[in-house]
């Protein structure tokens, strides 16, 4: 098919089966989206197809970096408190092993709490885009310039995507980032005051809108019918009128041809939203925000990153499986 595919979300099953495929191989990412013989999907109209069976082969591509180098930085920047510090290891799927072959070494030169937080189904320290584990123990910020009593992330990636994602989740955390490429590890930042008050200032403008948009991501598996059904149920319920565009990619110059739209809800990309709602001239929000726009759900003061995490609430993928199944 060579398709574009950004990530584990996008495998495109759906379109292999309309082809009449009966295997699928997907390379380069994690098994995020389970592809049984049994396997159905609800429309937005809620008719239940029951689809061809279709075998997939997840094809994994392992990047080795080197580990020893890593692991010398991390002596460096944290080595004076190894006894004390909690080093917390994440990083993008393609560098998994190589972390966790850090990580017994971290270990062995006396770096006494190093943890790998896991966000379930995903592997223990891989982080999505829209997907990462949320530590669920006491951080302790530094109040000087040492180590000590500190909870560090040292995330293990050549890029930011996935790691904002992580400082989202987790914004108490003094985040690193360990470049294998570049051989550089670095300080990173992410600004969650302000993205929170222009998501909040969105959440806001969209209540009062009368007319609402719902995109269906047809990316792979972005989208979800299940979500699409919940969201249209509660503007239905609101008494907004609303209609349901299906959407391979999200960009600003589509949606400005819907005029008569007065705000957006796109159930593909949680990070279309975050990232890129600035660059749209209506609120554009995700699943999560336009539950707490009509008060479905509250506004927390820490942002979900759990797209497709397990446990979590009707925003999220795993949720509508688990009622479906």
């Amino acid at each position: 098919m060579g398709d574009v595919t950004y990530g584990a979300c996008c495998v495109d099953d759906l379109s292999a089966r309309a082809m009449g495929c009966d295997y699928l191989l997907h390379y380069g990412h994690s098994c995020l989206v389970p592809v049984t013989a049994d396997d159905a999907v609800t429309t937005t109209d809620d008719v239940k197809l029951h689809l061809r069976p279709l075998r997939t082969l997840y094809i994994f591509v392992e990047i080795g970096i080197d580990t020893d180098h890593l692991v010398a930085c991390a002596e460096k920047n944290f080595g004076d408190d190894r006894s004390t510090i909690r080093l917390v290891l994440m990083g993008t799927i393609q560098f998994t092993g190589a972390v966790h072959e850090a990580s017994i070494s971290l270990k062995s030169k006396g770096f006494n709490h190093v943890e790998f937080p896991q966000a379930k189904p995903l592997s223990a320290g891989e982080t999505l885009g829209c997907t990462s584990p949320r530590l669920d123990y006491p951080v302790e910020p530094s109040t000087s310039g040492g180590s000590g009593g500190r909870s560090v992330l040292l995330f293990v990636a050549d890029g930011r995507f996935h790691l904002e994602s992580a400082m989202i989740h987790n914004p108490e955390l003094e985040a690193y980032r360990y470049d294998p490429y570049g051989k550089a590890i670095t300080r990173e930042r992410y600004d969650t005051p302000r993205m929170m008050a222009l998501r909040y200032g969105h959440i806001q403008r969209a209540q009062h809108a009368k007319r609402w948009g719902v995109v269906l991501g047809t990316l792979g598996r972005q989208g979800n019918p299940a979500i699409v059904k919940h969201v249209r149920t509660l503007l239905t319920r609101h008494g907004r009128r609303h209609v349901v565009v299906l959407l391979s990619e999200v960009f600003p110059a589509k949606l400005a041809l819907f005029r008569n739209v007065d705000a957006w809800v796109q159930v593909a990309c949680p990070r279309l939203s975050i990232d890129w709602g600035e660059a749209f001239d209506k609120p554009v929000l995700t699943p999560y925000e336009t539950m707490v726009a009509f008060g479905e759900a509250e506004w927390r003061s820490i942002y979900p990153m759990d797209y497709y995490a397990k446990d979590s609430g009707p925003w999220t993928n795993p949720y509508h499986a688990s009622r479906e199944g």
